[in-house]
């Protein structure tokens, strides 16, 4: 059935705008008006013609990355709220399609709704669009379905992902002041070697003296910031381009991986939020009924390391040979002894998806600890090397001063 975007008013005379279905244009105007909408413009955005199939898919995926998880897990929770009400599926995804604030998604639910009218599953509804809807979204939501559970499934779908984002906007808040504090420190030195230094050391040119080393280093600092800034931009500006194009490689992605894994607290916590990540994931899938190798095969795209991808696949290639999951993980060294053993006696007591839930706490709980470290590690040290720097600073202008006191005296 054909979507129209439309723009009208209300009864109490505000503007609105929306989308809707209908069989036509006419249609539309109609049933907007049985809603007391009287519209001003109507236009088609689709409608379900084959010949129109193609430029609606890149219509669609153009919008897929302004989908937020945020909104997806609301959307989730709602819906899980209406099938729990005893809505039909259909209907409670018509229900939903005005509440959505991103008009990505809801041209998406419209498709996902006109495709389960056409006779298609939920999930297969959902594959279209890769981009929204994960695989593990997918997996669970077709688990859901064949087991009758798609209520529950839905609720812990949107538990998963509001727990991701709330240990991301752990990290983004914890991060944002040292960051904030490292922008504010460089801003300072920059005008304060460009425009402070200068005009002081401006007084020792004509001194008819050697000028003590701090002072040379500084002019000869302040200096090139002055004359030769840009090539600084620019020098960073491409090295920071020719970075992200090498990551992008496969062998710069590995190298890139391979080196977080190393750094000291940065790899400590990489390790702990992919390790909690994996856990969480597998726990869920297993839950919902997806096999073990398909859960695996999920899994390994969403750990966020290809060291720890590999290490799943090589795992799963084990366990398909009829060999222990916790055995075949352990033979990367990747995973922690506590994650192994845990799992070890999951698979011992038929309690494997709950040993993993606990395994998911365990490591994303010990990653917060360590954002909470790094963050309190990083803001003296920050402190510390401003004080250096405008230390430094301070007696290179003060030495010369000082020297020129005792000539005097």
């Amino acid at each position: 059935m054909p979507i129209y975007e439309y723009k009208a008013f209300n009864v109490k005379g505000k503007s609105v705008t929306d989308i809707i279905d209908a069989e036509s244009p006419a249609s539309a105007r109609q049933k907007l008006r049985s809603a007391r909408i009287y519209p001003v413009s109507i236009r088609e955005v689709y409608d379900t013609a084959s010949k129109k199939q193609k430029r609606l898919s890149d219509f669609l995926q153009s919008f897929s990355s302004r989908v937020s998880p945020a909104e997806l897990a609301m959307i989730t929770r709602q819906l899980a709220t209406l099938l729990g009400a005893g809505f039909p599926l259909v209907s409670a995804l018509y229900t939903l399609i005005p509440q959505s604030r991103s008009s990505a998604l809801k041209r998406v639910l419209s498709q996902i709704k006109d495709a389960i009218e056409e006779g298609s599953s939920f999930a297969g509804a959902l594959s279209q669009y890769p981009d929204i809807f994960s695989d593990i979204y997918v997996n669970m939501v077709r688990s859901g379905e064949s087991s009758g559970t798609l209520e529950i499934v839905l609720n812990r779908l949107a538990d998963i992902s509001e727990r991701q984002q709330a240990l991301s906007h752990k990290i983004k808040s914890a991060m944002a002041y040292p960051i904030l504090m490292s922008f504010v420190g460089t801003a300072i030195l920059v005008f304060l070697l460009t425009y402070i230094v200068p005009t002081i050391t401006t007084m020792f040119e004509d001194m008819d003296q050697v000028l003590p080393l701090p002072t040379v280093i500084l002019i000869a600092v302040s200096e090139y910031l002055k004359t030769y800034w840009w090539v600084i931009l620019g020098a960073g500006a491409v090295t920071l381009f020719a970075f992200k194009r090498f990551v992008k490689t496969e062998k710069g992605a590995y190298w890139y991986d391979r080196m977080v894994l190393s750094l000291p607290l940065v790899g400590s916590l990489r390790r702990k939020l992919a390790v909690g990540r994996f856990s969480r994931t597998l726990g869920s899938l297993l839950e919902n009924g997806v096999s073990l190798m398909a859960a695996l095969g999920i899994v390994k795209n969403v750990v966020g390391n290809r060291l720890f991808a590999d290490s799943i696949e090589s795992a799963a290639a084990n366990v398909e040979k009829g060999g222990n999951l916790s055995d075949a993980l352990g033979e990367s060294n990747l995973f922690p002894n506590i994650c192994i053993q845990m799992t070890q006696v999951g698979e011992n007591s038929g309690e494997l998806e709950t040993m993993l839930g606990k395994v998911a706490d365990i490591y994303e709980k010990e990653a917060e600890n360590t954002i909470s470290a790094m963050t309190s590690m990083l803001e003296p040290l920050i402190i510390l090397f401003m004080a250096v720097i405008i230390g430094f600073i301070v007696l290179a202008i003060c030495l010369p001063i000082f020297e020129m006191n005792m000539m005097v005296g």
